[in-house]
């Protein structure tokens, strides 16, 4: 099951947005819940996809928070 938590214009884009939900069961009965990106330019196709295991959240974030500085 997919679920629906934030989507975020794309900066520099007139359509574009950032999709960000999570799947639970993404690879089958049992498998554990992942984070999803995704990025689509024209506002309908996805054109980027990533899943991140939620264990391995925290140190994204903090790896993105370093790249603003």
């Amino acid at each position: 099951m997919t679920n629906e938590t934030k989507t975020i214009p794309l900066a520099n884009s007139k359509k574009g947005f950032i999709s960000v939900t999570t799947i639970d069961e993404p690879y089958g009965k049992g498998t554990p819940t992942v984070a999803s990106i995704a990025i689509s330019l024209n506002g309908s196709d996805i054109e980027w996809k990533v899943h991140i295991p939620m264990e391995n959240i925290d140190e994204l974030v903090a790896g993105l928070q370093n790249l603003k500085k």
